[in-house]
């Protein structure tokens, strides 16, 4: 499972850190990586990092947002910067994950946290 967290109201021009830790015993991480959901749209990439540590932004993002990892403890983080009231909608992780040797990589999803940027 992906536990997110670090979500909640912020003003405009604030920063917000999400991070997400992917739980129980796994036998490989690949790219993990955030997405968004507002209100009545689809959901799209905000931002993802391979195990290699390739990045990939949003174009809405870019220069505002930085995304990292913690391999050790697969753990994705989300640093946020200039933070718009377009921004709000709730962020979800996600990540590509060998729990055996044996197996395939699976995606996973978190359960979602919301960010509201608002004055």
């Amino acid at each position: 499972q992906l536990q997110a967290s670090g979500g909640g109201l912020v003003q405009p021009g604030g920063s917000l850190r999400l991070s997400c830790v992917v739980e129980g015993s796994v036998f490989s991480v690949d790219t993990m990586g955030w997405y968004l959901q507002a209100p009545g749209k689809q959901r799209e990439l905000v931002a993802d990092i391979t195990a290699g540590l390739d990045r990939n932004y949003g174009d809405s993002v870019k220069d505002r947002f930085t995304i990292s990892r913690w391999n050790a403890k697969n753990t994705v983080y989300l640093q946020m910067d200039n933070l718009k009231p377009e921004d709000t909608a709730v962020y979800y992780c996600y990540a590509d994950v060998l729990v055996r040797r044996s197996g395939n990589y699976q995606g996973y999803w978190g359960q979602g946290t919301q960010v509201t940027v608002s004055s």
